[in-house]
């Protein structure tokens, strides 16, 4: 995407690219010293990704896991630095082992440099690992 392309509209194309389950596109806006963060990740799972590699690594196996369906009750908010958005959303779809219905609220803070992924802090509720299937802990951790 151009280097001028808004922090929202990345965002929504990203999320089209998940529902594809197009991982290889969805990393390609990433900025290559991208960091991504999971402030409240539980023990074991990763905290930190840092750099495109990094998070391409944690990605790559994200749709053996869960079959994306759609992002309903998405709120993108402007923030005072034209760079930086707060994103609000519900993700739903399947897990994939089990074949079980999968629902996560998610906000997220999100920084957007030259029209690439900067830094993606992701505050995503740990309890709803309790679903089998949903293990990510062999992912690389930072």
């Amino acid at each position: 995407m151009p280097a001028n392309t808004r922090p929202a509209e990345l965002y929504r194309h990203g999320l089209r690219l998940l529902l594809d389950k197009d991982i290889d596109a969805w990393v390609g806006l990433w900025a290559e010293d991208g960091v991504m963060e999971f402030p409240f990740a539980p023990p074991g799972w990763p905290r930190r990704l840092e750099g495109k590699e990094a998070v391409a690594d944690y990605m790559r196996g994200y749709p053996d896991h869960i079959d994306l369906h759609g992002f309903p009750d998405l709120r993108i908010h402007e923030t005072a630095d034209p760079e930086t958005i707060v994103v609000e959303m519900r993700a739903v779809g399947r897990v994939v082992q089990g074949d079980g219905p999968f629902e996560m609220t998610y906000i997220a803070v999100v920084t957007v440099r030259d029209g690439r992924l900067a830094v993606y802090r992701d505050y995503w509720n740990p309890l709803a690992l309790r679903q089998p299937g949903l293990d990510f802990t062999g992912s690389v951790a930072r």
